[in-house]
């Protein structure tokens, strides 16, 4: 099932950290890219990647039992090949989170169906910075220069 624009919009106002499970340290990989563009827009990202040590800035862990208790993840997205989203759904089911995105060519109807059986909303198949900017969601940052971006009037 997709969920509405409406769903999309409260789930991504709503959030303000994303564990990214996937996340490359490669500037030139989407994931990179689309976590790059999320934390520019606000939102705090924790990559999730056994691999690297550290990526735009932020600490990586092993994976998502490893991210400490005390922080709060309000969605996962999934950087990961579709037959291997089950284990990570278990393992965000089982810390709690507050939604579970799987990107663009990424599905897993089994494991969708746990977490909605889990009260838990998953978003299928779908680039969450396409959506972002589709429910035309961004927001300015600062400029590199300092200060604020210019604004449009």
């Amino acid at each position: 099932m997709t969920p509405t624009d409406a769903e999309l919009r409260t789930l991504l106002e709503r959030a303000r950290t994303i564990a990214v499970v996937g996340l490359s340290d490669k500037p030139d990989r989407d994931s990179y890219q689309i976590a790059q563009y999320l934390q520019s827009n606000g939102y705090r990202i924790i990559p999730v990647n056994p691999m690297v040590p550290e990526v735009l800035g932020e600490r990586s862990y092993p994976s998502l039992t490893e991210i400490p208790g005390e922080v709060r993840v309000d969605i996962v997205d999934i950087f990961r090949r579709s037959e291997q989203v089950p284990p990570v759904v278990e393992e965000a089911l089982r810390r709690g989170v507050g939604a579970i995105w799987m990107q663009l060519g990424v599905r897993h109807a089994e494991a969708a169906q746990r977490a909605t059986a889990a009260g838990v909303p998953v978003v299928e198949d779908l680039c969450i910075m396409v959506q972002h900017r589709r429910l035309g969601m961004h927001r300015p940052t600062a400029s590199p220069g300092g200060g604020e971006a210019p604004r449009s009037r």
